[in-house]
């Protein structure tokens, strides 16, 4: 039976690190860090997710600040606030939470987006620095999963990886930073042949299709490390990307959904926060 990783529990310990950063910043800058937070429209999730983070900005230490635009604002308006913020010295990191409403290309909002306060990774210089291997503000949700893995204690090195999903937001970056940690790694998406071959071969599996219990126990490697990325609702509930009772039975290590990546990616979010105020 397969041990389980605690995103939660490791989440709460790492932010009392970050709580003790965020001090040791205010003595050297004279004030806290300040992450600014972009919400366009009325998407319930959205605003959850605000939320949760706002509060946990206020637990650690860094100071927030919230800015609600209605469903029907303009892309320049929020271009124009965007560029605002990348000129605010109180404000270290800026994110816009995603999705922007479909009038809004978020190609544009990211491209205005100063790469130094870019907490979410997402514009293309953060992105391409850590296809470089160079240090940047990494995705979130990427770094959480990687800081799980290393959790477990296991030694990365030339174990290998299996991702299954190619988004900019996860799939890719957490590709990167795998590769980064040593590992032999293998994308798959939606196209692969013959997918339970090559993810029953992985002594890491990260999933993050956004398919509700895709991945099920034939497709798991004995013993593997299970990275749950998926977030499904179904009928009131939330089901990760992997059958969790059945994988869970044939794996080393595997995190549930809820409890498990999702905490993690505001934990990131803080940590990234923190980078940028001490100017990386």
């Amino acid at each position: 039976m397969a041990k389980i990783i605690d995103g939660k529990a490791y989440a709460e310990s790492k932010r009392a690190q970050l709580s003790v950063e965020a001090k040791d910043i205010v003595g050297r800058i004279g004030r806290p860090a300040g992450l600014a937070v972009v919400l366009v429209g009325d998407d319930a999730a959205s605003k959850v997710y605000v939320g949760n983070k706002i509060k946990a900005c206020e637990a650690v230490g860094i100071k927030s600040f919230a800015y609600y635009l209605p469903h029907d604002a303009t892309k320049e308006s929020v271009i124009e606030l965007v560029d605002t913020l990348n000129k605010d010295t109180s404000v270290d990191g800026i994110l816009v939470q995603l999705p922007l409403p479909k009038h809004i290309d978020e190609r544009e909002v990211l491209a205005i987006l100063d790469p130094k306060k870019d907490v979410d990774g997402f514009s293309k210089q953060n992105a391409g620095a850590l296809m470089l291997g160079e240090d940047c503000l990494a995705a979130c949700t990427p770094m959480g999963c990687i800081e799980l893995i290393k959790s477990t204690g296991v030694d990365m090195t030339g174990l290998n990886a299996v991702v299954i999903g190619r988004s900019n937001i996860v799939g890719k970056p957490v590709a990167m930073l795998l590769l980064q940690n040593n590992c032999t790694v293998t994308i798959c998406h939606s196209k692969t042949k013959d997918l339970a071959a090559i993810t029953s071969r992985a002594d890491i599996l990260v999933a993050a299709i956004g398919s509700k219990e895709f991945v099920t126990k034939d497709m798991v490697k004995p013993g593997a490390i299970v990275i749950d990325v998926g977030i499904n609702r179904f009928e009131g509930k939330l089901y990760g990307d992997v059958n969790y009772v059945e994988a869970s039975k044939v794996a080393g290590y595997i995190t549930p959904v809820p409890g498990g990546v999702g905490p993690m990616t505001i934990t990131m979010l803080l940590a990234n926060t923190l980078k940028a105020a001490r100017g990386m």
